[in-house]
């Protein structure tokens, strides 16, 4: 999300709430559920393409998909002027369902679509939007099956105002989950247009969505266990946070809408998303971790301006990053843990957290000038690396890495340049890489045991069903 739309007639994109805001529930109008029954059935019979094979042993009849498809387009009709937003999508929507249809129900394309869903020109606070595509779920479904999704705008007026004066994000979303199909009851909390099946890719997105609500969830429900393991005893303005479900939305949307831009802003030596670069894993996770530190040194900057959400995104960064993000996903190449790990380790050897007598301890006071701190080093190594070579910017990543994390026995990359062949273009030696470059320690180790039917558990939480949650291990 690092183009910027062409400026609306309203000013900052908002209009007036009357504009349907307040509508009446999608959720509950029969159409949305004759909508989501269609869809399940259609996602039942696709492949991992989006297409249905008719060829195949259990194949459904075609007549069967034409009957489930003209019940989709009959409930988007239906509950189309309930949306007068989203009217151009929403025509566009039937007559890509159509002719995927007439076209034997190939490989969809809804490009059609996905170019006339522009929902970042108009941000109305509380505003839904049905979104229907067929689309893989980013750590959700990795098939581009059909999915439908009704969603709110979170867009209050201190927040659009952030965005006008300060922190400039003109295609970003925040938003929640009213109801969805089963690519989303999953660990998925984005909405993102790349995932949408088309026939090429648009010149440029014209939006991104994150789900605020499962984040505020998640954190909610993950960080409490953790806190109960570790028996780490939160500040009372922390605690806050793990007891009130819309004061952590409303941190997190802040939060993100900070991460969001600062991929590009900054002194990048590459692109800053890295969009069609093979790189070491550890360069993603020291970018991810960079924007989170960014939006954190914000988070400071914006408590002193007398903003509350400033000091809830820095107790936020810092609980996620250290309990939620090491534990959660496959051992393999994961960035966004490694990113945990490396704040958890510095946090630790530069004795702002310690952990002792099996109980944890953050000096709050300390953890904040500390992961300032972290954030300058990574700072320092991206404006060095502009002058740099892409091979040894990787090394010295490495460095700053493995200064505080132990590498893998078996790794290749930890013996040093000596040890690869250097006479192939980089994007070769990242099959050097182990897929757990950086283990877990011991600590995070013991803790993923007790984490790991807390963290399944948020498998489609959303913000009705957060606080029930099984117990730690």
């Amino acid at each position: 999300m690092t183009e910027t739309l062409s400026p609306t007639a309203v000013e900052g994109g908002v209009l007036p709430a009357e504009t349907g805001a307040d509508a009446e529930p999608i959720v509950e109008h029969p159409a949305w559920r004759e909508l989501k029954d269609a869809v399940e059935r259609i996602r039942s019979w696709q492949a991992k393409d989006g297409s249905i094979d008719f060829a195949a042993e259990d194949a459904p009849a075609r007549a069967d998909v034409q009957a489930q498809v003209d019940r989709v387009v009959a409930a988007v009709e239906r509950l189309a002027p309930l949306l007068p937003h989203n009217a151009d999508y929403h025509r566009a929507l039937v007559a890509d369902l159509r002719r995927w249809a007439e076209g034997g129900f190939e490989v969809p394309d809804f490009l059609d679509s996905l170019l006339a869903f522009r929902p970042a020109e108009q941000r109305v606070d509380g505003r839904q939007h049905l979104v229907v595509f067929p689309m893989y779920t980013q750590n959700g479904n990795p098939d581009r099956n059909l999915e439908a999704v009704v969603l709110r705008m979170v867009w209050p007026d201190w927040l659009a105002d952030l965005e006008r004066t300060r922190y400039d994000n003109p295609l970003f979303l925040g938003i929640t989950f009213e109801d969805f199909t089963s690519g989303y009851d999953t660990h998925s909390a984005v909405l993102f247009p790349e995932t949408i099946a088309v026939r090429e890719a648009p010149e440029r997105f014209g939006w991104g969505g994150i789900f605020c609500d499962r984040e505020a969830a998640r954190f909610r429900r993950v960080v409490k266990a953790a806190c109960d393991v570790t028996s780490l005893a939160l500040p009372e303005d922390a605690q806050g946070l793990l007891t009130d479900q819309e004061r952590a939305q409303q941190t997190f949307v802040l939060w993100d809408m900070v991460h969001d831009r600062t991929h590009s802003h900054g002194d990048l030596p590459f692109d800053p998303f890295m969009i069609k670069q093979r790189q070491p894993f550890w360069m993603y996770g020291l970018e991810e971790l960079r924007c989170d530190l960014t939006a954190f040194h914000e988070a400071v900057r914006l408590e002193a301006d007398g903003f509350p959400q400033g000091r809830d995104v820095q107790y936020a960064v810092i609980l996620e990053r250290l309990f939620r993000f090491p534990v959660t996903g496959e051992r393999n190449r994961n960035y966004d843990g490694l990113g945990g790990q490396l704040l958890f380790a510095y946090l630790h050897q530069h004795d702002a957290l310690r952990w002792t007598d099996n109980q944890l301890t953050i000096d709050w006071e300390r953890a904040r000038e500390v992961t300032v701190r972290l954030r300058e080093e990574i700072e320092t190594l991206y404006r060095a690396g502009i002058d740099r070579p892409k091979l040894v910017h990787w090394f010295k990543a490495y460095e700053l890495v493995s200064g505080y994390l132990a590498p893998h026995p078996g790794s290749t990359w930890a013996k040093g340049p000596d040890a690869l062949d250097l006479s192939l273009p980089p994007r070769k030696l990242v099959n050097e890489v182990h897929p757990d470059e950086f283990p877990l320690s011991m600590f995070y180790e013991a803790l993923a045991k007790k984490l790991r039917g807390v963290i399944a558990s948020t498998k489609g939480i959303t913000a009705d069903s957060a606080t029930t949650a099984p117990a730690a291990a």
